[in-house]
């Protein structure tokens, strides 16, 4: 490639913790056979913790709900697959102006822009991804506040504030929102919060509410507990100023130089565990601030794709008003590459 070709400005979004799927069972083998220091530096923290390797996660026959959506496993198999993906993106074409993810991907923002060394990485992701071991506190529940086009509906944002005010009246019913997760909202509630978010909201093409199996209410007062543990269990000596911007779940860019590592560990291990996270935002404040031509999504899975186009349309991103204009455009020249797709992986590699 010639040099006066000019790099495309890219950011970089971190996926969640329901992106290891069962089609994604094998994704380190296939694609990351070549890390081996990263894997390594990420099984022997986890061989003295006394758990099982990602690569033998990865390597299993069969993919078990059990084993591979628990939050002590899910958690790093994810961690592992993402910085892989980011390793491989090609820095020769594309300039990576700044990260962002979504709910546990902030933690892999972290190690992907260096505020977190590859040991710190790996020892926040796996003790975070460890917290419930013990039992779940609360579990989350996604629900559409979109139409099938993809467009804002008010009515279906007025019907949640209204249930959920409802539910918060209810003696011993908690439920907050969790997660502004592009066209939808992700509920963080208790388990009789949880139950009438099921009983009063409509129901929507038979899927939603939809409980996500094996998460806890993250991001709701629920954890302030686990936040206070978190911060007993990690110092604010693992983190590091980062290398690239990266945005918050509150919209925030931490920048290289002018980075406070006590307020990003405060920040980290605080308000990120118990206030709502707006992923939405974060994708705001990506294209608006940082201008990219493109915005690459880490793999496994591509589940993030949707949510982050429809944080596109709600902001009339490049005429993209509709999901018939976001399909449109990924044909004609795709703007989101995401590396769990094949077709797209290709382009980001």
């Amino acid at each position: 490639m010639s040099n006066s070709h000019k790099k495309q400005r890219v950011v970089v979004i971190c996926p969640g913790r329901g992106t290891y799927n069962k089609e994604e069972l094998g994704y380190l083998s296939r694609f990351h056979a070549d890390k081996g220091a990263m894997l390594d530096t990420i099984d022997t923290y986890r061989t003295v913790q006394g758990q099982i390797s990602v690569a033998e996660l990865d390597s299993m026959t069969n993919y078990s709900m059990k084993t591979h959506t628990a939050g002590e496993n899910a958690s790093p198999l994810i961690y592992a697959c993402a910085m892989g993906d980011f390793a491989s993106i090609d820095r020769d074409k594309y300039d990576i102006v700044a990260v962002t993810g979504n709910s546990m991907g902030w933690y892999i923002a972290l190690a992907a822009a260096g505020a977190l060394p590859p040991t710190a990485g790996i020892e926040v992701i796996n003790t975070m991804g460890s917290m419930m071991t013990g039992g779940l506190i609360g579990g989350q529940m996604i629900y559409p506040l979109i139409d099938d086009n993809w467009c804002w509906d008010q009515s279906k944002v007025d019907t949640v504030n209204e249930v959920m005010a409802q539910i918060n009246d209810i003696e011993g019913a908690e439920v907050y929102t969790s997660i502004h997760l592009g066209g939808y909202i992700v509920f963080g509630a208790n388990a009789a919060g949880l139950r009438a978010l099921d009983d009063r909201l409509p129901k929507i093409q038979d899927r939603y509410p939809m409980k996500l199996y094996n998460h806890a209410a993250f991001h709701t007062p629920l954890l302030n507990e686990t936040s206070a543990k978190a911060k007993q269990l990690m110092s604010a000596e693992l983190f590091q100023a980062p290398q690239i911007p990266m945005i918050d779940g509150q919209g925030h860019i931490w920048r290289p130089y002018s980075t406070d590592t006590k307020a990003l560990y405060d920040y980290t291990l605080g308000a990120q565990v118990h206030d709502e996270y707006n992923f939405s935002k974060a994708i705001e404040v990506a294209v608006k601030e940082f201008a990219p031509d493109k915005l690459i999504i880490l793999g496994p899975g591509a589940t993030l794709g949707g949510a982050v186009a429809q944080s596109l349309i709600k902001h009339q991103w490049q005429d993209m008003s509709c999901k018939q204009d976001f399909i449109q455009r990924q044909k004609d020249d795709p703007f989101i590459l995401a590396m769990g797709m094949d077709e797209q992986r290709v382009l980001a590699v």
